[in-house]
């Protein structure tokens, strides 16, 4: 039976792909424009728990008018980036250069960084469509990779693992994965990670988004044993079809610290342009992720009993 489940997943997801590929990239984002609209405004997925986060970090004052439409943005740009991924085969050199500004700059900027220090790490927020950043550095003939985890239809993984083909290399989440994330970094490769996730576990306490989050320690611990720098991105998508590229000053390990200390001072760097990022463009950030970013850690003990 789940096998039967599986496969009509992936056949329905093909289906809606083979839809998309089929038409212009406006008329692709027509039609999800008009699922992003049925499903905000009739079924509300998420809609609720995303509008309280909104609260939560802008203020109460801010009008209900203002953070629905944020809600409403955030989850159309979601929608967008999705059609935009599964339409990856039609994003070429020339399309990357029509449609975003600033990337030319920052695969030149990523290049000369790739020339002093042998490897680096992108920092993308879940802003814009970050996916784009993947795929320019593949297209530049850059050796970029992340991790990212197993879906359970392995249909899905595989045609999953196709579709990230062309932006990255995905390495599957686990022990191995993270030697080899050093190696690939020691050896000029890029690895890209997406910071502004909760981790499930007690990590680093850092200031974010108006409070304090529990952000992982991976990003700046592979910056400081491999000695490479951290580059913060910020996407923002302009309108329906246009992009906008903003580079920060690399972060780079400070030797004379002491280890903890200098994840945290990484780290904070880095979740302080996050910070910045969405307090400028709200309706840019992505509301919807099913771990809330600042939601505090359960009790150890309750952690334990949890199944």
């Amino acid at each position: 039976m789940s096998r039967l489940k599986h496969r009509l997943e992936y056949a329905a997801i093909r289906a809606v792909q083979l839809y998309l590929l089929a038409m212009p990239h406006r008329c692709a984002l027509f039609n999800t424009w008009i699922l992003a609209w049925l499903t905000f405004n009739l079924i509300g997925i998420g809609r609720a728990e995303a509008m309280r986060r909104i609260r939560q970090v802008l203020g109460q004052t801010v009008p209900k008018c203002q953070v629905r439409r944020i809600a409403w943005l955030s989850w159309r740009n979601m929608c967008f980036n999705m059609t935009e991924m599964v339409r990856v085969t039609r994003i070429t050199p020339q399309w990357i250069k029509h449609h975003t500004s600033g990337m030319e700059e920052a695969m030149t900027f990523l290049k000369d960084q790739l020339a002093q220090h042998g490897g680096a790490i992108i920092a993308v927020a879940h802003m814009g469509n970050w996916d784009l950043a993947g795929v320019a550095c593949r297209q530049a003939g850059i050796d970029i990779f992340s991790i990212a985890g197993k879906q359970k239809n392995p249909y899905v993984n595989r045609w999953l693992d196709g579709i990230r083909g062309h932006s990255m290399d995905v390495l599957e989440r686990g022990s191995s994965a993270l030697r080899i994330v050093l190696r690939r970094l020691q050896q000029g490769g890029v690895f890209a990670i997406l910071p502004d996730v909760r981790m499930p576990v007690k990590d680093l306490d850092i200031d974010f988004l108006g409070a304090r989050a529990n952000l992982g320690r991976g990003m700046a611990q592979f910056a400081r044993r491999a000695q490479v720098p951290i580059l913060p991105v910020t996407l923002l998508r302009q309108g329906w079809a246009q992009h906008t590229v903003i580079l920060h000053d690399p972060v780079l390990h400070d030797p004379t610290l002491e280890r903890d200390a200098d994840l945290i001072r990484m780290t904070q760097i880095v979740a302080d342009h996050i910070t910045a990022a969405v307090m400028k463009h709200p309706e840019q950030w992505f509301w919807y992720n099913r771990r809330w970013v600042l939601m505090p850690l359960k009790p150890k003990k309750q952690q334990q009993q949890t199944p």
